[in-house]
């Protein structure tokens, strides 16, 4: 989670908005954002998504490793 937590916060930075600023462009409780920026892990997926849609981004999955094949 630290990923995205960077990622958003370094973003948002970038664009040099506040946090409420960022809140409040994005559609979302401003609780989401620090949320998010903290690295909490019980975060909404479909808030994160348009939090993220803001960069042109969204969740999705990444391969962890290649120990197992079972689900890949």
């Amino acid at each position: 989670m630290s990923q995205l937590a960077d990622f958003v916060k370094q973003r948002r930075k970038e664009v040099n908005l506040t946090q409420e600023e960022f809140a409040e462009r994005t559609g979302v409780a401003l609780t989401v954002i620090r949320k998010i920026e903290q690295g909490k892990t019980n975060l909404n997926l479909d808030k994160v998504n348009q939090v993220l849609a803001m960069f042109g981004h969204e969740l999705g999955p990444i391969a962890i490793s290649n120990t197992d094949d079972s689900y890949q």
